[in-house]
């Protein structure tokens, strides 16, 4: 791991959402139910400290899934720059 992350596990900070990285069929499914192309997807860059545990490279499309008081359960794309 690269000395400039973290060194503790962020995915467990009540701030970091569960992120995954989509599998090429889900990517196709989500692109197809929104009518967009993957650049109008809200952007991550590959040198966030997610992108990179993950393991996203440009061109993946994240998956985060949310929880809040007020919103409940909500799910976001990122497109990975």
């Amino acid at each position: 791991m690269p000395p400039t992350l973290p060194t503790f596990d962020i995915f467990k900070h009540k701030l970091v959402s569960p992120t995954e990285i989509l599998t090429e069929e889900e990517r196709e499914r989500i692109i197809k139910f929104y009518h967009a192309e993957p650049f109008q997807f809200p952007r991550i860059k590959a040198s966030d400290p997610v992108s990179i545990i993950l393991g996203a490279k440009p061109g993946d499309i994240l998956k985060t899934s949310g929880h809040s008081e007020t919103a409940g359960t909500h799910v976001s794309y990122r497109y990975v720059i």
